[in-house]
């Protein structure tokens, strides 16, 4: 049974000196404690999500649009109409209304928000997935430490280890173009064996290449050295049945499966439950298409019909198979956009006042943080910056954000900055 560290427990080991404040004790219990131990899915929301038309809307006001905000099941918090099943599970949902940021270009952006850093000079800096994939590192485990299913719209750049090595880089699942297990149909390339190869022969064959880089690996130890190996124990590893296996969808129900949608979105939202059921602990689904310049109010009613029964049901899913507890789910996108409607009835860039969601383990739901004013241009309450969102996952992962990893110009690197101030509103 979970034993959360309650604030009152924080204080408590602050006041015994085992801390200089509410930080310092739950980050360092969180290390400790393996019962705050939590996987991760990100649903990243590639392009930019509005948050008017999402979960801050502004009814009455010009900006707001044509939608309308409806209930949730949390009290006095309302968002978009087109999120209705969303807004069903809003008591395991806290919403942060109050993201504050400064780069409005999609690249970088996104960068900045996956690594917590803008680019820098020489140094390589890892996506947050790698150093969770690094910190929750399993050894015994065949499947990865980070999956990144159909990661549209990202660079190599947002999708890398940096300077952590490629060993934490994701398996990247892509779309079947082909159809494969129906629409939206998904596919890790290579997984299986060839068919005219059998487990034993395959064994043979590593076991063979084994012995001939020997001698040629121990002469050249280092990074580059350590990655190649890496990645052919893991891809070794990945081929096996049982890690092979957990990304077949077909033996789930059909029921089931309808409820996530059959869409690549949906698929991949019933994927990443199965993957941390099987002890992944970070894997992302990505849903583009949000970069809604041009017709805002039509792109976001669809793309909320394929968001809202898929993330949902995840919610559900989760919470059925007792893995809410255990697993923390964060809805996100680069920045927001401009509360203001252009003339060709889209909504811009907007990095200065927009949302993120937070959810499910280690997150208090039900409630709504910071705010910003009735035209939604600015946050008025609680600005969050990005190393104080990145540090608030963290800690609701059971990981001290303020670890240090050595960059690659031996340089130490926090996994959060350390001017973060978590969110501590949300934190159970």
């Amino acid at each position: 049974m979970r034993t959360p560290l309650s604030r009152r427990d924080a204080l408590k080991l602050g006041a015994a000196g085992l801390s200089s404040g509410w930080l310092s004790a739950l980050a360092a219990s969180a290390a400790d404690h393996p019962d705050r131990t939590r996987s991760c899915i990100v649903l990243w929301m590639a392009g930019g999500p509005t948050q008017t038309d999402t979960f801050d809307p502004k009814p009455g006001h010009a900006n707001g649009g044509p939608f309308k905000a409806i209930d949730t099941a949390a009290a006095g918090v309302k968002i978009g109409e087109h999120l209705p099943l969303v807004a069903g599970q809003m008591k395991h949902l806290a919403v942060v209304r109050s993201m504050a940021t400064k780069e409005g270009d999609h690249g970088r952006a996104s960068l900045h928000l996956r690594t917590g850093n803008l680019p820098q000079g020489a140094i390589d800096f890892p996506v947050f997935g790698s150093l969770i994939a690094k910190e929750r590192e399993q050894p015994g485990n065949d499947l990865p430490g980070y999956v990144s299913i159909t990661p549209r719209g990202l660079g190599t750049a947002a999708l890398s280890a940096g300077f952590l090595g490629s060993q934490y880089a994701p398996m990247v699942v892509g779309g079947d173009s082909a159809g494969g297990d129906g629409p939206g149909g998904l596919r890790v390339e290579n997984l299986g064996l060839p068919t005219n190869v059998s487990q034993r022969r395959a064994d043979e064959r590593r076991e063979l290449l084994d012995e001939l880089e020997a001698d040629f690996l121990a002469a050249r130890p280092g990074a580059a050295t350590n990655s190649h190996t890496s990645a052919y124990q893991r891809a070794a590893r990945l081929m096996r049945e049982s890690a092979a296996k957990a990304f077949d969808l077909s033996d789930e129900n059909d029921k089931l499966r309808d409820r996530y949608g059959r869409n690549r979105f949906g698929q991949g939202c019933l994927l990443a439950r199965r993957l941390v059921e099987r002890g992944v602990p970070f894997v992302e689904v990505t849903l583009g298409g949000w970069d809604t310049h041009d017709n805002n109010f039509g792109q976001v009613k669809s793309l909320c019909q394929t968001l809202d029964p898929a993330w949902a049901t995840l919610m559900a899913d989760l919470k059925d198979r007792g893995l809410l507890d255990t697993t923390t789910v964060v809805w996100m996108g680069e920045f927001g956009r401009t509360p203001g409607i252009n003339p060709r009835q889209g909504r811009d860039h907007y990095p200065n006042a927009w949302s993120v969601v937070l959810g499910g383990g280690g997150i208090v739901g039900g409630q709504s943080v910071g705010k910003t004013g009735k035209d939604g241009m600015a946050v008025e309450d609680r600005p969050v910056a990005v190393p104080d969102l990145l540090a608030t996952v963290c800690l609701a992962l059971g990981i001290d954000p303020r670890k240090q990893n050595l960059s690659n110009v031996n340089r130490p690197i926090r996994i959060a900055d350390q001017s973060a101030k978590p969110i501590k509103e949300v934190l159970a």
